[in-house]
Protein backbone atom coordinates (compact mmCIF):
# COMPACT_ATOMS: atom_id res chain seq x y z
CA UNK A 1 0.00 0.00 0.00
CA UNK A 2 1.32 3.17 -1.04
CA UNK A 3 2.06 6.04 1.67
CA UNK A 4 -0.37 8.63 2.24
CA UNK A 5 1.28 11.91 0.42
CA UNK A 6 0.54 15.58 0.84
CA UNK A 7 0.92 18.96 -1.41
CA UNK A 8 4.22 19.86 0.47
CA UNK A 9 5.54 16.30 0.62
CA UNK A 10 5.20 16.61 -3.30
CA UNK A 11 6.69 20.12 -3.29
CA UNK A 12 9.68 18.96 -1.57
CA UNK A 13 9.94 15.53 -3.77
CA UNK A 14 10.32 17.64 -6.63
CA UNK A 15 11.75 20.18 -5.82
CA UNK A 16 9.46 23.06 -6.69
CA UNK A 17 6.94 25.56 -4.49
CA UNK A 18 3.90 24.43 -2.86
CA UNK A 19 2.32 26.88 -5.18
CA UNK A 20 3.34 25.26 -8.20
CA UNK A 21 2.08 21.84 -6.91
CA UNK A 22 -1.18 23.37 -6.58
CA UNK A 23 -1.13 24.85 -9.67
CA UNK A 24 -0.26 22.25 -11.57
CA UNK A 25 -2.76 19.58 -9.98
CA UNK A 26 -5.25 22.47 -11.29
CA UNK A 27 -3.81 22.38 -15.09
CA UNK A 28 -3.28 26.07 -14.69
CA UNK A 29 -1.31 27.41 -17.76
CA UNK A 30 0.81 29.39 -15.29
CA UNK A 31 3.30 26.19 -15.16
CA UNK A 32 5.07 24.78 -17.96
CA UNK A 33 3.67 21.42 -19.20
CA UNK A 34 6.72 19.17 -18.37
CA UNK A 35 6.19 20.60 -14.63
CA UNK A 36 2.61 20.10 -14.76
CA UNK A 37 2.94 16.77 -16.03
CA UNK A 38 6.06 15.43 -13.52
CA UNK A 39 3.41 16.73 -10.48
CA UNK A 40 0.46 14.95 -11.98
CA UNK A 41 1.92 12.11 -12.81
CA UNK A 42 3.65 11.76 -9.23
CA UNK A 43 0.33 12.51 -7.40
CA UNK A 44 -1.51 10.27 -9.18
CA UNK A 45 1.26 7.50 -8.61
CA UNK A 46 0.70 8.33 -4.63
CA UNK A 47 -2.60 8.46 -5.18
CA UNK A 48 -2.74 11.86 -3.90
CA UNK A 49 -6.32 13.27 -2.76
CA UNK A 50 -6.37 16.67 -2.05
CA UNK A 51 -8.00 18.79 0.38
CA UNK A 52 -9.78 20.93 -1.53
CA UNK A 53 -11.50 23.04 1.12
CA UNK A 54 -7.69 24.17 2.13
CA UNK A 55 -6.54 24.42 -1.22
CA UNK A 56 -9.17 27.01 -2.37
CA UNK A 57 -8.48 29.18 0.41
CA UNK A 58 -4.70 29.19 0.09
CA UNK A 59 -5.53 30.50 -3.62
CA UNK A 60 -7.86 32.54 -2.59
CA UNK A 61 -6.83 35.39 -0.01
CA UNK A 62 -9.85 36.36 2.07
CA UNK A 63 -8.07 38.91 4.65
CA UNK A 64 -9.51 37.00 7.30
CA UNK A 65 -8.42 35.55 9.88
CA UNK A 66 -10.01 32.47 11.85
CA UNK A 67 -9.82 31.95 16.00
CA UNK A 68 -11.05 28.46 17.32
CA UNK A 69 -11.29 29.09 21.36
CA UNK A 70 -11.87 26.17 23.90
CA UNK A 71 -14.87 28.34 25.72
CA UNK A 72 -15.91 31.59 26.62
CA UNK A 73 -16.90 31.71 30.15
CA UNK A 74 -13.01 32.64 31.32
CA UNK A 75 -12.22 36.22 30.98
CA UNK A 76 -8.59 35.05 29.45
CA UNK A 77 -10.17 33.82 26.13
CA UNK A 78 -12.12 37.57 25.28
CA UNK A 79 -8.78 39.50 26.04
CA UNK A 80 -7.15 36.62 23.97
CA UNK A 81 -9.73 37.93 21.07
CA UNK A 82 -9.46 41.34 21.94
CA UNK A 83 -5.18 41.68 20.62
CA UNK A 84 -5.80 39.60 18.10
CA UNK A 85 -8.48 42.15 16.73
CA UNK A 86 -6.40 44.98 17.49
CA UNK A 87 -3.54 43.88 15.13
CA UNK A 88 -5.58 41.76 12.78
CA UNK A 89 -7.53 45.42 12.31
CA UNK A 90 -4.60 46.84 11.96
CA UNK A 91 -3.06 44.76 9.22
CA UNK A 92 -6.69 45.11 7.45
CA UNK A 93 -7.54 41.35 8.35
CA UNK A 94 -10.98 40.90 9.89
CA UNK A 95 -11.33 38.00 12.95
CA UNK A 96 -14.35 35.40 12.62
CA UNK A 97 -14.30 33.70 15.78
CA UNK A 98 -15.47 30.08 16.31
CA UNK A 99 -16.52 27.93 20.12
CA UNK A 100 -15.41 24.51 20.45
CA UNK A 101 -16.94 24.11 23.84
CA UNK A 102 -13.86 21.92 24.95
CA UNK A 103 -15.44 19.04 22.31
CA UNK A 104 -13.07 17.70 19.66
CA UNK A 105 -15.81 17.04 17.15
CA UNK A 106 -16.59 20.32 17.34
CA UNK A 107 -13.33 21.49 16.70
CA UNK A 108 -13.06 20.04 13.41
CA UNK A 109 -16.27 20.86 12.37
CA UNK A 110 -15.08 24.34 13.04
CA UNK A 111 -12.34 24.17 11.32
CA UNK A 112 -13.49 22.59 8.54
CA UNK A 113 -16.25 25.25 8.41
CA UNK A 114 -13.91 28.46 8.27
CA UNK A 115 -11.25 26.57 5.88
CA UNK A 116 -14.21 26.25 3.21
CA UNK A 117 -13.51 29.52 1.30
CA UNK A 118 -13.30 32.15 5.01
CA UNK A 119 -10.52 32.77 6.34
CA UNK A 120 -6.52 32.64 5.44
CA UNK A 121 -5.06 31.22 8.54
CA UNK A 122 -6.10 30.11 12.25
CA UNK A 123 -5.19 31.16 15.58
CA UNK A 124 -6.47 28.00 18.20
CA UNK A 125 -6.51 27.13 21.63
CA UNK A 126 -7.01 23.22 21.84
CA UNK A 127 -9.92 21.95 23.49
CA UNK A 128 -9.83 19.53 26.51
CA UNK A 129 -11.14 16.35 24.41
CA UNK A 130 -8.51 17.26 21.53
CA UNK A 131 -5.59 16.89 24.05
CA UNK A 132 -7.27 14.29 25.89
CA UNK A 133 -7.45 12.15 22.48
CA UNK A 134 -4.41 13.42 21.24
CA UNK A 135 -5.89 13.71 17.64
CA UNK A 136 -4.31 17.08 15.75
CA UNK A 137 -4.95 15.56 12.39
CA UNK A 138 -7.53 18.10 11.30
CA UNK A 139 -4.44 20.93 12.26
CA UNK A 140 -1.80 18.89 10.75
CA UNK A 141 -3.73 18.42 7.32
CA UNK A 142 -4.55 22.22 6.87
CA UNK A 143 -0.69 22.92 7.67
CA UNK A 144 0.60 20.56 4.82
CA UNK A 145 -1.96 22.36 2.70
CA UNK A 146 0.31 25.45 2.79
CA UNK A 147 -2.17 26.95 5.22
CA UNK A 148 -0.85 29.00 8.86
CA UNK A 149 -1.65 28.12 11.99
CA UNK A 150 -0.46 29.56 15.52
CA UNK A 151 -1.35 28.11 18.64
CA UNK A 152 -1.99 29.77 21.80
CA UNK A 153 -2.46 28.83 25.52
CA UNK A 154 -3.54 24.64 25.33
CA UNK A 155 -0.84 23.64 23.12
CA UNK A 156 0.98 20.42 21.98
CA UNK A 157 3.83 19.68 20.56
CA UNK A 158 3.38 17.23 18.14
CA UNK A 159 1.82 19.43 15.91
CA UNK A 160 4.88 21.55 14.54
CA UNK A 161 3.55 25.52 14.13
CA UNK A 162 3.86 28.80 15.87
CA UNK A 163 2.83 29.33 18.99
CA UNK A 164 2.13 31.60 21.79
CA UNK A 165 2.47 30.48 25.41
CA UNK A 166 2.99 31.35 28.99
CA UNK A 167 5.20 29.78 31.23
CA UNK A 168 3.10 27.99 33.15
CA UNK A 169 4.96 26.06 35.28
CA UNK A 170 7.20 29.36 36.37
CA UNK A 171 3.84 31.19 36.76
CA UNK A 172 2.08 28.84 39.34
CA UNK A 173 5.80 28.14 41.18
CA UNK A 174 5.80 32.31 41.54
CA UNK A 175 2.15 32.18 43.06
CA UNK A 176 2.50 29.36 45.20
CA UNK A 177 5.55 30.41 46.64
CA UNK A 178 4.50 33.80 47.86
CA UNK A 179 1.98 32.05 49.58
CA UNK A 180 4.58 30.14 51.62
CA UNK A 181 6.43 33.65 52.14
CA UNK A 182 3.35 34.17 53.96
CA UNK A 183 3.59 31.67 56.36
CA UNK A 184 0.77 29.12 54.73
CA UNK A 185 1.87 25.82 54.86
CA UNK A 186 -0.82 23.42 53.81
CA UNK A 187 -1.74 24.57 50.48
CA UNK A 188 -3.95 22.82 48.21
CA UNK A 189 -4.62 23.27 44.35
CA UNK A 190 -7.94 23.41 42.48
CA UNK A 191 -7.05 22.48 38.67
CA UNK A 192 -8.08 20.38 35.82
CA UNK A 193 -7.59 16.76 34.26
CA UNK A 194 -3.89 16.50 33.48
CA UNK A 195 -4.40 16.43 30.06
CA UNK A 196 -5.18 19.28 29.78
CA UNK A 197 -1.73 20.96 28.78
CA UNK A 198 -1.89 24.54 31.08
CA UNK A 199 -3.41 22.20 33.97
CA UNK A 200 -0.35 19.96 34.00
CA UNK A 201 2.22 22.29 33.77
CA UNK A 202 0.82 24.91 36.61
CA UNK A 203 0.20 21.47 38.94
CA UNK A 204 4.16 20.77 38.48
CA UNK A 205 4.91 24.27 39.36
CA UNK A 206 2.79 24.21 42.64
CA UNK A 207 4.48 20.69 43.45
CA UNK A 208 8.53 21.83 43.02
CA UNK A 209 7.51 25.09 44.74
CA UNK A 210 6.13 22.76 48.44
CA UNK A 211 9.61 20.65 47.72
CA UNK A 212 11.82 23.43 46.98
CA UNK A 213 10.37 24.70 50.60
CA UNK A 214 10.77 21.73 52.44
CA UNK A 215 6.65 21.31 52.69
CA UNK A 216 5.68 17.50 52.22
CA UNK A 217 3.56 16.91 49.18
CA UNK A 218 0.00 15.81 49.92
CA UNK A 219 -1.40 14.44 46.50
CA UNK A 220 -5.19 14.62 48.46
CA UNK A 221 -4.52 18.08 48.63
CA UNK A 222 -4.64 18.48 44.44
CA UNK A 223 -8.38 18.44 43.40
CA UNK A 224 -8.78 17.95 39.63
CA UNK A 225 -12.09 19.19 38.43
CA UNK A 226 -13.19 17.84 35.12
CA UNK A 227 -16.86 19.34 35.06
CA UNK A 228 -16.94 22.66 36.20
CA UNK A 229 -20.71 22.52 37.27
CA UNK A 230 -19.94 20.32 39.99
CA UNK A 231 -17.16 22.04 41.27
CA UNK A 232 -18.92 23.37 44.22
CA UNK A 233 -19.35 20.37 45.68
CA UNK A 234 -15.92 18.84 45.15
CA UNK A 235 -14.42 22.57 46.85
CA UNK A 236 -16.98 22.30 49.33
CA UNK A 237 -15.74 18.56 50.46
CA UNK A 238 -12.32 20.00 50.31
CA UNK A 239 -12.77 22.79 52.61
CA UNK A 240 -14.60 20.82 55.27
CA UNK A 241 -12.40 17.88 55.15
CA UNK A 242 -9.18 19.21 55.10
CA UNK A 243 -7.23 21.58 57.65
CA UNK A 244 -5.80 23.90 54.97
CA UNK A 245 -4.74 27.70 55.05
CA UNK A 246 -4.64 28.74 51.69
CA UNK A 247 -5.97 27.47 48.07
CA UNK A 248 -4.10 27.85 44.49
CA UNK A 249 -6.94 27.57 41.54
CA UNK A 250 -5.74 27.54 38.00
CA UNK A 251 -8.87 29.37 37.26
CA UNK A 252 -10.49 32.34 38.63
CA UNK A 253 -14.25 30.72 38.25
CA UNK A 254 -12.73 28.08 40.41
CA UNK A 255 -11.58 30.55 43.10
CA UNK A 256 -14.35 32.61 43.36
CA UNK A 257 -16.19 29.12 44.37
CA UNK A 258 -13.76 28.35 46.63
CA UNK A 259 -14.32 32.20 48.30
CA UNK A 260 -17.97 31.58 48.10
CA UNK A 261 -17.86 27.79 49.67
CA UNK A 262 -15.38 28.78 52.33
CA UNK A 263 -18.00 31.62 53.93
CA UNK A 264 -20.60 29.23 53.73
CA UNK A 265 -18.70 26.90 56.03
CA UNK A 266 -17.89 29.85 58.20
CA UNK A 267 -14.01 30.53 57.06
CA UNK A 268 -13.15 33.75 56.66
CA UNK A 269 -10.75 34.91 53.32
CA UNK A 270 -7.66 35.68 53.90
CA UNK A 271 -7.52 35.24 57.73
CA UNK A 272 -8.61 31.77 57.53
CA UNK A 273 -7.92 31.01 53.74
CA UNK A 274 -5.61 32.67 51.42
CA UNK A 275 -6.86 32.58 47.68
CA UNK A 276 -4.61 32.76 44.79
CA UNK A 277 -5.86 32.03 40.86
CA UNK A 278 -4.98 32.31 37.66
CA UNK A 279 -6.33 35.27 34.98
CA UNK A 280 -7.08 38.50 36.07
CA UNK A 281 -10.65 39.14 34.71
CA UNK A 282 -13.11 41.00 35.99
CA UNK A 283 -14.40 38.13 38.66
CA UNK A 284 -11.16 38.49 40.20
CA UNK A 285 -11.10 42.58 40.62
CA UNK A 286 -15.02 42.84 41.48
CA UNK A 287 -15.17 39.52 44.02
CA UNK A 288 -15.28 40.32 47.93
CA UNK A 289 -12.88 40.02 48.66
CA UNK A 290 -10.81 40.94 45.82
CA UNK A 291 -8.52 37.70 44.20
CA UNK A 292 -4.76 38.06 44.15
CA UNK A 293 -4.27 36.67 40.63
CA UNK A 294 -1.67 35.35 37.96
CA UNK A 295 -2.27 38.12 35.34
CA UNK A 296 -1.45 35.95 31.81
CA UNK A 297 -1.75 38.87 29.57
CA UNK A 298 -4.11 37.94 27.23
CA UNK A 299 -4.34 40.89 25.17
CA UNK A 300 -0.61 40.51 24.62
CA UNK A 301 -0.94 36.91 23.96
CA UNK A 302 -3.52 37.52 21.30
CA UNK A 303 -1.33 40.79 19.80
CA UNK A 304 1.98 37.78 19.58
CA UNK A 305 -0.36 35.57 17.63
CA UNK A 306 -1.87 37.92 15.15
CA UNK A 307 1.37 39.29 14.24
CA UNK A 308 3.23 35.85 13.90
CA UNK A 309 -0.03 34.75 11.77
CA UNK A 310 0.12 37.64 9.93
CA UNK A 311 3.83 37.50 9.30
CA UNK A 312 3.22 34.15 7.90
CA UNK A 313 0.28 35.64 5.73
CA UNK A 314 2.78 37.98 4.39
CA UNK A 315 5.81 36.25 4.45
CA UNK A 316 7.23 36.21 0.27
CA UNK A 317 8.70 32.63 1.71
CA UNK A 318 5.84 30.74 2.03
CA UNK A 319 7.44 27.55 2.83
CA UNK A 320 9.27 28.63 5.87
CA UNK A 321 9.19 26.02 8.91
CA UNK A 322 11.44 28.22 11.24
CA UNK A 323 8.07 27.89 13.79
CA UNK A 324 8.79 29.71 16.67
CA UNK A 325 7.49 29.99 20.14
CA UNK A 326 7.01 33.31 22.26
CA UNK A 327 6.31 33.05 26.02
CA UNK A 328 4.46 36.02 26.97
CA UNK A 329 5.29 37.46 30.48
CA UNK A 330 3.27 36.76 33.45
CA UNK A 331 2.88 38.66 37.30
CA UNK A 332 1.42 38.39 40.21
CA UNK A 333 -1.62 41.10 41.10
CA UNK A 334 -1.47 41.03 44.87
CA UNK A 335 -5.26 41.75 46.04
CA UNK A 336 -7.65 40.88 49.44
CA UNK A 337 -7.74 37.17 49.30
CA UNK A 338 -3.71 37.14 49.97
CA UNK A 339 -3.48 40.34 52.65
Amino acid sequence: MKRKITLKQIAKELDVSISTVSKSLRNSLEIGEETRLKVQAFAKFYNYKPNNIALSLKNRKTKAIGIIIPEIVHHFFSTVINGVEQVANEHGYSVIICLSDDSFDKEVLNMEMLANGSIDGFIISLSKETQFKADFHHITEVINQGMPVVMFDRVTNDVLCDKVIIDDQAAAYEAVQSLIDKGRKKIALVTTVDYVSVGKLRTDGYTKALLDNGIPFNEDLIIKIEDVNTCEITISKLLEDKAIDAVFAVNELFAVTIIKTANKIGLNVPKDLAVIAFTDGIISKYSTPTITTVSQSGVKMGNKAAKMLIDRLEAEDEEDENYKTEIIETHLIERESTL
